[in-house]
């Protein structure tokens, strides 16, 4: 009933879609086939052409058009296009054979629940990927019939990962006479040795994710896996009042009455953030392992390093975006080939050393010393069963919720009991069709 509910959503987005007049671009797909002379592959992905995994795909074209006889005709996209157009162009004959799609209930767990993309488990089976992927990794790439993930169906393969730690300035420490801490406590302590000099630590942004997701990384601090699945997968109903939930709300809110972080840290965006780092401002900063080849370029005035959080079991991060088949695919069996083929230790290699963080990479091929810590950390965490994945996936524009509740706590206009219940009952409303 859910899957026939979402299919009239989708054709409903379909249809409202077209009347807006919104363009789709591309040829037709080649005739369907198994590889050979005159076949094509029709791929879309947004990842630019200087990154990891933009290198690495380029790469796994030339070897797929070596070894299959297939063409690829390449159609870069930019991520915005295929969030808005998906549900519109695989319901026709336009739709490629592979795409890139974002991981997640509401995006590729959307598509799935809908019909759009295909299931791709007697693949996964044939290609052995499953053996490939930690269990954390494979969560967000199999689906229920109602869209959520951690389900039984596969509908998408990734071939990259992410996660999100914490970067240290190592002169700066040095400066100020600080060791980089190993557990929650030895952070807190140099947090309060920072302020004692003067120095506001920690790069936050209130504006966008940053912060929502250094106050779920709290959280994670008092859970566990049970919490994890009952806040993402719907296990079990969240206590919005509990433990983990006020100990990160509490924290956060001391961390700014501590200064830790800045007290206008409500206006401030992720890039801004970023760049206090870079510029050496702030000596800490909790992001995502996606400013890391950034920070290679970027941050030289100043040796650095990465760890997971100090003290934590769980840490925010998942698969990256999926390899997804549509339905309507031409050439399927081409698409699997392809999928086979970036998974691939010589091509695993390249997003390794290229500051990307592979899933099924032969840790001898990864010659970049700073990359090879990167992966060796990410490693760890998929060691630990750490995944958890981020804060506002669980529902359709809950990253917004965030954002605005945390900016309210910040600044003073709400408590932490207030922040709590606005958050709870904002999940509660988003997550009902799933539960």
């Amino acid at each position: 009933m859910a899957r026939n509910i979402r299919r009239t959503k989708a054709l409903t987005a379909i249809a409202a879609l077209s009347a807006a007049g919104i363009a789709l671009s591309g040829c037709s797909a080649g005739s369907a086939g198994e590889g050979g002379d005159g076949d094509t592959l029709k791929l879309w992905h947004y990842e630019g052409a200087d990154s990891a995994m933009g290198k690495a795909w380029a790469e796994a074209i030339k070897i797929f058009e070596e070894e299959t006889g297939a063409t690829v005709e390449f159609e870069e996209k930019s991520f915005e296009q295929i969030q808005k157009t998906a549900s519109q162009v695989l319901d026709t004959d336009a739709a490629p054979d592979l795409m890139e799609f974002n991981k997640g209930n509401a995006t590729a767990g959307f598509l799935a629940s809908t019909g759009l993309i295909a299931d791709i488990s007697d693949a996964v089976e044939e290609y052995g990927w499953d053996d490939k992927l930690a269990p954390s990794l494979q969560t967000t790439a199999k689906y229920s019939e109602d869209g959520v993930m951690g389900g039984d169906t596969w509908f998408g393969v990734p071939n990259y990962g992410e996660f999100v730690g914490v970067y240290y300035n190592e002169d700066a420490f040095a400066a100020a006479g600080l060791a980089i801490p190993t557990t929650y406590e030895e952070f807190v302590e140099v947090l309060d040795a920072f302020v004692a000099q003067g120095v506001t630590p920690l790069a936050e942004a209130g504006a966008e994710y940053p912060l929502g997701q250094l106050w779920y990384q709290l959280a994670l601090l008092e859970g566990d896996r049970g919490f994890v699945d009952d806040y993402q997968l719907y296990k079990e109903p969240v206590d919005w009042q509990g433990d983990e939930i006020t100990s990160a709300t509490e924290t956060l809110k001391e961390y700014v009455d501590k200064g830790y972080i800045a007290s206008d840290v409500s206006s401030v965006k992720a890039e801004d953030a970023g760049v206090s780092f870079i510029n050496g401002t702030s000596p800490i900063f909790v992001s995502g392992s996606w400013w890391f080849g950034r920070f290679v370029a970027e941050a030289t005035s100043f040796e650095w390093s990465m760890t997971a959080f100090p003290g934590a079991d769980l840490s925010l991060g998942s698969s990256g975006n999926l390899w997804v088949v549509p339905e309507n695919a031409a050439n399927k069996e081409l698409a699997y080939e392809f999928i086979d083929i970036t998974m691939r230790p010589e091509i695993q290699a390249i997003i390794g050393n290229n500051g990307g963080l592979p899933v099924a990479a032969d840790t001898a091929d990864i010659t970049d010393e700073k990359s090879a810590e990167l992966i060796e950390t990410f490693n760890g965490v998929l060691d630990a069963d750490g995944l958890s994945f981020y804060p506002d996936w669980p529902a359709p524009g809950f990253y917004d919720v965030i954002v605005q509740e945390l900016q309210g706590l910040v600044t003073g206009v709400q408590d932490v009991k207030t922040t709590n219940t606005n958050l709870g009952e904002q999940y509660d409303e988003g997550t009902s069709e799933y539960r």
